[in-house]
């Protein structure tokens, strides 16, 4: 497990040119959960990179895969702002890097989801990154939206009408998925722009707080209002609660104040 960034924090960042201020604030925080013996998950908290990896292939080894990948987005970073490009390339330097620590072939990888801040077209942006089945969601006038898709074998069965959403989280082969950073293979990545809003929310985790607390769950603790510290330790205390059968990481970045659009 690794635990990158600053864990709780109020920042400003101003726009370049017209010095317009961005106020974000936001928690990360991370738990073995009650049956597991190892923490595989790490995550990167700070401006201008939040992300969440699930490492895979076992003890000491899924563990330095996500740390491989939170360790190569920091160091991609030189400024406030990030572009896609540059996180692309931090996730193909990561593949090589776990490709050199599986001397074995035990066959090692990671889920990374993530937001940062961008700029296009001298506009603020959140490029959301997605590869695996960790998440990003969306909370914006008091609702929530799943802003990643899911690279899952149940995924597609739901996608397919094979399966409802209900059904998919308590399905035998749940934790197969279809895509990772590791295994040898340059990642596929899948790509989202947002929109910066004021008073918006973002929560980030690994499927260890999204197999054991549900949507609406997460809804009314998001909706609460506490802050992204208190809101960030409730989620992993709700997923705890119903069994902590997995390592669970939670961000939550509050977007207090974004220029207008």
């Amino acid at each position: 497990m690794t635990a990158l960034g600053r864990s709780s924090v109020r920042h400003i960042v101003t726009m370049p040119d017209h010095g317009e201020a961005i106020e974000l604030s936001w928690h990360g925080v991370t738990h073995t959960g009650y049956r597991r013996t190892a923490n595989e998950d790490s995550y990167l908290a700070d401006v201008p990179l939040f992300a969440v990896a699930d490492g895979m292939g076992g003890h000491s080894h899924g563990d330095r895969a996500s740390d491989a990948v939170v360790r190569r987005l920091q160091a991609s970073v030189d400024t406030e702002f990030i572009e896609a490009a540059a996180i692309v390339d931090a996730l193909n330097l990561a593949t090589w890097d776990i490709h050199q620590l599986d001397e074995a072939d035990l066959g090692i990888g990671t889920t990374v989801t993530g937001a940062a801040l961008s700029l296009v077209d001298g506009r603020a942006m959140l490029t959301v990154f997605n590869v695996g089945d960790s998440r990003v969601y969306r909370f914006v006038g008091n609702e929530l939206t799943q802003v990643t898709t899911d690279h899952s074998l149940v995924q597609e069965m739901v996608d397919a009408g094979q399966l409802n959403a209900d059904q998919a989280d308590n399905h035998p082969e749940a934790n197969v998925i279809t895509r990772a950073v590791g295994f040898s293979i340059e990642p596929e990545i899948d790509m989202t722009l947002l929109p910066l809003q004021s008073g918006m929310r973002l929560l980030l985790c690994s499927d260890g707080l999204t197999k054991e607390v549900p949507l609406e769950r997460l809804r009314l603790h998001l909706a609460a209002r506490l802050s992204a510290r208190e809101t960030a330790n409730a989620l992993v205390d709700a997923a705890l609660a119903q069994g902590g059968r997995d390592n669970i990481t939670v961000i939550v970045v509050d977007v207090v104040h974004a220029p207008d659009a």
